[in-house]
């Protein structure tokens, strides 16, 4: 068993003491003077499945000092500043990224590549078990990712990557070492966290551990609240039960051969945190990883190389109310993939894949909403590129059987026993057309099919994070869903300009809506089908504005949506409004500085009854410096000062649910100051 609880100072010791190891002369990777660290190749599966550094889908990556100044305690608030991603926010604990207005169990969550099982599409408050500390790049498709990763990525697939497994040798014979430190402090929160990431191996093997921890307080906020916390009654600017204590440990091994390699991981991961929701109640949550992945090259034939990956998740979570457990939550998961590359047919490559799912899931206590399950998804799919004069064309297909069981509840009689199987199709067509050495014009048109999830066929319960009394439909169909993007990019040296248009239309769309009468004095919310329709902009540019000595950079970003229930024509909740942002960069030398603001417009479009959010404007600044360690030579420091909404704005997120159910209790953070130090070697 790997985990334990140890505070952000003891994670600190640990990195400091690595460092001090790396002194030693025999300690560290064998490169010369002028040659950066080694590191991990990267790792590129979700944009396009071959390797290819041009995507025709929709593709975003954070990696490197971007993701260190956009890293926050949870996934989705990391990525909400994205073009296209805003998250749900569930105060600072418990974020889901959202793309393009869709959330929850149709944004497919990976760690690389391979199926990340937990409870939190199952609700708000559920928290997604990755800390953003371990992290090593961040890849977002935006729009249907299901040819790959089945139903569940028909809104986009978000893709962690971390250095677990190494996939090739870091190191000659001689072997070496190679890592990252981190600690850092923030002020709304009086955060402390802390990692260490170290590889070390030689040219046929590679090992890697990994720790993090993270502590923080109830977050400062720009008004008072009030709250009921035993022991903490009355008003303050804070969010009320927002503290968290997170840790996490991972081991890793790799052997290489000649042809490829095989390696395995395991990651431990814990947290305890509050909900925002109700002041008393704080979630108790563990989750174990484990991970097989292999890759063989054929020499000869037509198959080119095939990659095995298999993973197991096993995830609970206790709901306590002041410290007396009310509800434990248990999703238990495997996952097989095979793909397997063919060799070139002339211009045209691509792959094969199988992948085998199964889930078993529970909940016993005061809030089991939904019955025992069990989920099990098989599936074929192809993915072709084929290369062309003027650029490429894409396609592809996927077959799917998807089958959900509902066993009932031991202790409960409400819920419905029964199984539903459904059989699903997915394909899609893209192009990508250069038509000068700046210009780039893509395209992409799919057909989705998702199999309505355990929840929404089932559920049957109160739900204490939403306040409401959920109802599923045994009789769901699938859903179906028709979307187009096309998309024109410029890039010429340091100078990029990029623009996506989007149409999604949904045949069965699955929601959540108020049915009008109540049962146990709380509103009655079911589930239903209705048709329903995405679409939106997203754009994003750079323009050098000086480079003689020092450069001057103005980053620019945006998005439009807009989504509607056609069927009663009115405007789907939790909707991001209108957004437009602005980052002025300065760099000389070893110095950079960021000044920027983020404008959110005011989002009226709601359903009837619900609560339009107001706009506002977020301030944010940064400055970093990069030097050198002393030992060994190829290490760097880089120190970073981040000043988080500068103006202490008071703002509500309009994609938060608690801004419906619980307004004004759980505001955006405010004026926070996070500073810290990276040590790279």
């Amino acid at each position: 068993m790997f985990y334990f609880s140890q505070s952000p100072v003891r994670a600190a010791v640990l990195a400091l003491g690595a460092l001090a190891v790396l002194h030693s002369p025999h300690a560290h990777a064998q490169t010369s003077a002028n040659e950066p660290a080694p590191t991990l190749k990267e790792v590129t599966v979700t944009g396009n499945p071959l390797g290819s550094s041009d995507w025709v889908a929709p593709t975003s990556v954070l990696a490197g000092t971007a993701l260190l100044l956009k890293r926050e305690s949870t996934l989705g608030e990391t990525l909400t500043n994205t073009p296209g991603v805003s998250s749900t926010y569930f105060g600072p604990n418990a974020s889901r990224p959202i793309i393009r207005g869709q959330d929850g169990d149709r944004i497919r969550i990976l760690q690389n590549g391979g199926a990340s099982i937990d409870a939190s599409g199952l609700s708000f408050d559920h928290a997604v078990p990755i800390d953003p500390l371990t992290i090593e790049r961040i890849e977002v498709l935006r729009g249907p990712g299901a040819l790959q990763y089945g139903g569940s990525a028909v809104g986009g697939v978000v893709n962690v990557i971390d250095s677990r497994i190494q996939r090739e040798a870091l190191f000659d014979e001689n072997g070496g070492i190679t890592g990252k430190a981190d600690v850092g402090l923030s002020s709304a929160d009086r955060g402390k966290n802390a990692g260490i990431s170290l590889d070390t191996g030689n040219n046929r093997y590679g090992l890697h551990v990994d720790t993090s921890s993270r502590t923080n307080g109830d977050t400062r906020v720009p008004i008072e609240l009030n709250c009921t916390r035993t022991g903490a009654m009355g008003l303050a600017r804070r969010i009320c039960n927002s503290a968290a204590d997170t840790h996490s440990v991972s081991l890793g091994g790799s052997l290489f051969f000649d042809r490829g390699y095989v390696g395995a991981s395991v990651t431990d991961y814990g947290s305890i945190y509050g909900t925002v929701a109700e002041d008393n109640v704080k979630i108790d949550m563990h989750s174990k990883r484990y991970a097989l992945e292999g890759l063989v090259r054929v020499s000869n034939g037509w198959i080119e190389s095939i990659k095995t990956q298999l993973s197991s998740s096993d995830y609970q979570h206790v709901e306590r109310n002041a410290g007396v457990p009310q509800t434990t939550f248990k999703n238990k998961g495997n996952e097989l993939r095979l793909e397997m590359r063919h060799a070139k047919f002339g211009s045209l490559e691509g792959m094969l894949g199988l992948q085998l799912e199964n889930s078993q899931f529970s909940a016993v206590g005061a809030e089991a909403f939904a019955p025992f399950t069990r989920s099990t998804n098989k599936a074929l799919f192809a993915y072709e590129e084929l290369g062309l004069s003027w650029g490429k064309l894409t396609f592809g297909g996927r077959l799917e059987n998807a089958s959900v069981i509902s066993d009932g509840n031991p202790t409960l009689d409400r819920f419905v026993v029964g199984k539903r199987d459904f059989n699903l199709g997915s394909y899609a067509v893209g192009g990508l057309v250069n038509l000068a050495p700046a210009w780039q014009l893509t395209s992409n048109l799919s057909y989705s099919e998702r199999a309505p999830k355990d929840y929404e066929l089932y559920a049957n319960g109160p739900h204490g994070a939403t306040g409401t009394y959920e109802v599923g439909n045994t009789q769901f169909e699938k859903e179906r869903a028709t979307s187009l993007d096309a998309g024109v990019q410029w890039k010429s040296g340091a100078d990029l300009a990029a623009l996506t248009a989007f149409n999604s239309r949904f045949n069965n769309y699955i929601y959540l809506d108020r049915r009008g009468d109540t049962i146990d004095d709380l509103p009655v919310f079911s589930y239903r089908q209705v048709g329903a329709r995405f679409s939106g902009l997203e754009a994003n540019s750079n323009i050098r504005l000086f480079d003689k000595g020092r450069t001057v950079d103005l980053e620019l970003r945006g998005d439009l949506l807009r989504a509607d229930n056609l069927t009663i024509g009115q405007p789907l909740p939790r909707i991001a409004p209108a957004r437009v942002g602005a980052t002025l960069v300065l760099a000389e030398g070893p110095w950079q500085g960021r000044l920027g603001f983020k404008t959110t417009s005011r989002q009226t479009r709601v359903p009837d009854g619900q609560q339009p959010t107001n706009g506002y404007t977020l301030w944010n600044a940064a400055v970093t410096y990069r030097t050198k360690t002393a030992a060994p030579a190829t290490g760097q420091m880089l120190w970073y000062a981040r000043l988080d909404n500068a103006g202490n704005q008071l703002a509500y997120s309009a994609t938060s649910i608690l801004t419906q159910t619980v307004p004004g209790r759980s505001p955006l953070p405010g004026r926070s100051l996070k500073v810290g130090l990276q040590v790279s070697f």
